[in-house]
């Protein structure tokens, strides 16, 4: 018997992959929805691709700029160029994702409709355009929005998201920063590089990098700190804004218990996103989207027939993740229709953050010390300064440090790094990590002189520990 399944959000990378897996399987019809203009997913259009389009601009007069070897005037970014050519790029990589939907379109049993969709029951039923749709199953893969902070006042100026960031082809002056995670710490160094703009940088917690071991997050402090033209505040929380005469803005901060006054030409929030159902209208279907609403198995809670995949479900809004999440949602669905149990998506932490503008990536692959300790995990831990490595001091980047937990059965359960090519180091560790080396046995062979060295350096301080 055929099952009819509709995909919402079918453009972006959680719903593509849930399409493609569900398209593969037989006797299931295929809906797939998305009101998207141009249509092409949030990484494609707003989010990982097109920032490190620009970051890579920044990035290159950061160097010039910390390299004294080099003589000459400093170059200036140009603005305008940068965004022209991300445009471009963007314009590319999205025609591709359009294209990839109107193939999968292209199939028997499968339909795409340009249109916005809606619950209109708990069948569940669904208002596509001027159309009633009765799915077996709906997958739910509308990704996010910005998350403005309800602040007093908020409403009164102007705010800047990082899609406005991408956008800009000038800036003031001087900006607020709120928002010091994984969006702030990549745009910040933006701002302050290419922009020109002196920035104070609002963190609510002693130092950045939550999901890091503190060394990281205290030494990602230092750099910026010592990089670029920021005042970061920590332990401080925004109480309110308001306009200024002159068109800028003001803030009320909360800086470890004595109030503090910031004035900026731009108020820039880059305070994370929130699942973006808000059009859906789930509470039709019975659905509450709250923390939780949806289980390790992608279903959501209050109805199992509908399973909701990527930024949407809020539990981890990371590309690699959504992907993985949909394949999860879709092999759930083809079990379920059988009366197969359903199986939870399990995921290994695997993060990489761009900050630094890339000289100082951060990744951190499986366990920290802390994640370990609070699972209960017997294990060691080494770490290995950056500058202990020659070819980091070679290539003039010597800040930094990188980190190795393992079991004390010799399983490599983990690693954090915060140095120049981290993120290119975070498969190799992912390959460790997930496949349970045993750190005595990984070979002890970088080539000469290379980056991975370090590597090496924490594989066998581990094995030593290990006696």
């Amino acid at each position: 018997m055929t099952t009819h399944v509709a995909v919402v959000g079918a453009y972006g990378s959680a719903g593509v992959a849930a399409a493609e897996r569900l398209a593969d399987a037989p006797e299931i019809e295929l809906t797939l929805v998305d009101d998207g203009e141009p249509g092409g997913g949030l990484c494609i259009l707003r989010g990982c691709m097109p920032s490190k389009e620009v970051l890579s601009a920044a990035e290159h007069r950061f160097v010039a700029r910390h390299d004294d070897r080099l003589d000459g005037p400093l170059p200036s970014v140009d603005l305008e160029a940068v965004v022209e050519r991300k445009n471009d790029h963007t314009a590319t990589f999205a025609a591709h994702r359009r294209s990839a939907v109107a193939d999968l379109a292209g199939r028997e049993d499968v339909e795409f409709l340009h249109e916005t969709a809606r619950f209109v029951g708990d069948g569940p039923r669904l208002a596509v355009g001027d159309r009633t749709l009765e799915p077996d199953y709906v997958v739910v893969a509308t990704g996010s929005t910005v998350d403005v902070p309800d602040l007093p006042g908020i409403d009164d100026v102007d705010v800047e998201t990082s899609a406005d960031v991408l956008d800009a082809t000038e800036f003031g002056d001087s900006g607020i920063v709120m928002g010091f995670g994984y969006v702030g710490t990549e745009m910040m160094p933006y701002l302050s590089e290419a922009a020109g703009m002196e920035l104070s940088v609002i963190e609510h917690d002693a130092r950045p990098l939550d999901e890091a071991d503190d060394p990281f997050g205290d030494a990602l402090l230092s750099y910026y700190r010592e990089n670029f033209d920021v005042d970061v505040l920590t332990h401080a929380s925004e109480r309110r804004v308001e306009p200024t005469d002159d068109g800028g803005v003001r803030m009320y901060v909360d800086h470890d218990g004595d109030e503090r006054v910031l004035e900026a030409d731009q108020l820039f929030t880059f305070t994370g996103r929130r699942p973006a159902v808000d059009g859906l209208d789930v509470e039709v279907a019975g659905l509450t989207p709250e923390p939780g609403w949806v289980d390790d198995t992608m279903r959501a809670a209050g109805h199992e027939r509908v399973f909701v995949v990527g930024d949407a479900n809020g539990i981890e809004p990371i590309l690699h993740v959504a992907k993985e999440q949909g394949h999860a949602a879709a092999a759930n669905i083809r079990r379920h229709r059988v009366g197969e149990p359903l199986e939870p998506y399990e995921n290994v932490h695997h993060h990489v953050m761009f900050s630094g503008l890339g000289v100082l990536p951060f990744a951190r692959v499986g366990h920290s010390a802390e994640s370990a300790a609070a699972a209960d995990v017997d294990h060691v831990v080494v770490t290995r300064e950056a500058e202990r490595d020659g070819v980091f001091t070679t290539k003039n980047v010597p800040e930094g440090l990188a980190r190795l937990v393992v079991g004390i059965d010799g399983t490599v359960l983990g690693y954090q790094g915060l140095h120049y090519h981290a993120d290119v180091m975070a498969k190799t560790m992912q390959v460790a990590v997930e496949m349970e080396l045993d750190v005595r046995e990984i070979p002890d062979r970088s080539y000469h002189p290379t980056t991975p060295e370090i590597l090496d350096g924490l594989f066998r301080a581990a094995a030593a520990e290990l006696g």
